[in-house]
């Protein structure tokens, strides 16, 4: 064997060392994201997480320094799949009318709440974390809730024409968040029960968003600044041109 050939079968087995770890690390995180759903941080175990990963119970430990760093990263990775930074910042890219840019965050929400991630472990993780947060919500708020929260307060004081540390902005945001929360961590047949005619489903996806919109357009020229007011009914009745 020449010294050329030893070293590229030297690198070749490095790679796919490095293939076989990301693999498992990626597969110890799907596990633990259903694990932590199913019963909570507090009654998981890596011992159950690794044996569903198909992985040595030392692995946990390996990839992510114990249960602790593993449920953080699963609760970063969770609100990530909901709705990605990357999603919003593009949605709020540019210089489109903030109407229009309101338009998008709502829809883009709404594909959310309608499609299959609605019923993924990374909704039920996160609303056993909301509902009862543990020491572990900090890596998440930081991580992805306080980037996310600068681009949509960024959007709503722009559109109610008022400083982004304002109350209003603040409460105008609850005010748009809660309903699409509420659809999010609901159970999707007790609210079809509850209310059958709301159309909370992938078929009736935009006919919601327009509803939303148009609502969230309504409250907010209520609550803006009279000139940012203006802006917000210059568009007339028909909310599907914005």
């Amino acid at each position: 064997m020449t010294q050329t050939s030893s070293i590229r079968k030297r690198r070749s087995g490095v790679r796919g060392r490095r293939d076989d770890g990301a693999t498992t690390k990626a597969q110890l995180l799907e596990a633990a994201g259903m694990v932590f759903a199913e019963k909570g941080f507090d009654r998981a175990t890596a011992k159950e997480i690794a044996e569903r990963a198909g992985a040595n119970a030392a692995s946990v430990n390996y990839y992510y320094g114990g249960i602790e760093g593993l449920y953080e990263e699963v609760l970063v990775t969770a609100h990530h799949r909901i709705v990605s930074y990357q999603a919003l910042a593009a949605v709020m890219a540019g210089d489109a009318d903030p109407r229009q840019k309101l338009r998008g965050l709502i829809e883009l929400i709404i594909r959310t709440v309608t499609g299959p991630a609605s019923s993924s472990w990374a909704v039920r993780v996160l609303t056993r974390e909301v509902l009862a947060p543990s020491p572990y919500i900090n890596a998440l708020r930081q991580k992805e809730i306080e980037p996310k929260k600068l681009l949509v307060f960024g959007l709503v004081s722009e559109l109610l024409g008022l400083p982004r540390e304002h109350p209003i902005v603040a409460r105008a945001c609850v005010s748009i968040a809660a309903p699409c929360i509420m659809l999010l961590v609901a159970d999707r047949h007790l609210v079809a029960q509850l209310f059958p005619a709301l159309g909370a489903d992938a078929a009736n996806a935009q006919a919601l968003a327009d509803h939303m919109v148009q609502f969230a357009l309504g409250g907010l020229a209520a609550l803006a600044h009279p000139d940012a007011a203006r802006m917000l009914v210059s568009g007339g009745n028909d909310h599907r041109k914005i």
